[in-house]
């Protein structure tokens, strides 16, 4: 009985296209696994900061009146007040380098820095002022450090965490110096996605046409 069997010229070649066909894919599953594990995280320190809040709330008494007649630093009460109820490694200072640089305009200039905490997961979070709340979801250790990448903002009220208030024709601005981080924050967490980094303006997709805006199109896809 004559047998058939696959030449070794034969196994290169398949073994080369296979690989050929790894080399293209392989990246872009790379790429889609990393932006679902930042929004999932992005989600998650939004529902652990709603809970912290709610905690704090119920000990010291509504949010608004932290700083009544209190002549220390406010945002650092807060920032106390919100980590006592959060898995929090340690408070940082500046010295301690593991807070983030904010700049105050959009080309960079006028940084400033803030106390923070580190969590557990290696988040870390400043509050700039007594009604916001910046964070890194991969601490300042790891890049690549930018807002709507993996830097973003929420806000603070005696209501809770919330997110930036938008209009249905509004986008996720980008400029000079990146996203804007509340408006990625709110992007992430009603689309579960991060197209707005695919875009070439903010809301452009790659493919000249669709353009995203938080009352219509969701995603470049």
């Amino acid at each position: 009985m004559k047998k058939f069997a696959f030449t070794l010229a034969e196994t290169l070649i398949v073994m080369g296209i296979i690989g050929v066909v790894a080399a293209l894919t392989l990246p872009n599953l790379n790429s889609s696994t990393g932006e679902k594990e930042k929004v999932a995280k992005v989600k998650k320190i939004y529902s652990n900061l709603e809970d912290a809040l709610g905690r704090a709330q119920a000990v010291y008494g509504p949010y608004e009146e932290w700083c009544v007649n209190y002549s220390g630093s406010c945002k650092d009460r807060v920032l106390n007040r919100i980590s006592e109820f959060l898995k929090t490694s340690k408070l940082c200072t500046i010295s301690d380098n593991c807070v983030f640089t904010i700049a105050s305009s959009s080309d960079g200039s006028g940084d400033d820095t803030h106390n923070g905490a580190l969590l557990a997961d290696g988040t870390v979070f400043v509050i700039p002022n007594s009604s916001e709340i910046r964070f890194d979801i991969d601490g300042t250790n790891k890049g690549p450090n930018i807002t709507g990448k993996d830097t973003f903002t929420f806000h603070l009220n005696q209501n809770g965490i919330s997110l930036w208030s938008f209009s249905d024709n509004s986008y996720v601005f980008k400029d000079e110096y990146g996203y804007y981080g509340d408006q990625a924050a709110t992007w992430i967490i009603n689309f579960d996605n991060m197209d707005y980094l695919k875009t070439t303006d903010g809301t452009t997709c790659p493919d000249g046409k669709t353009k995203l805006t938080f009352g219509g199109n969701h995603s470049c896809k």
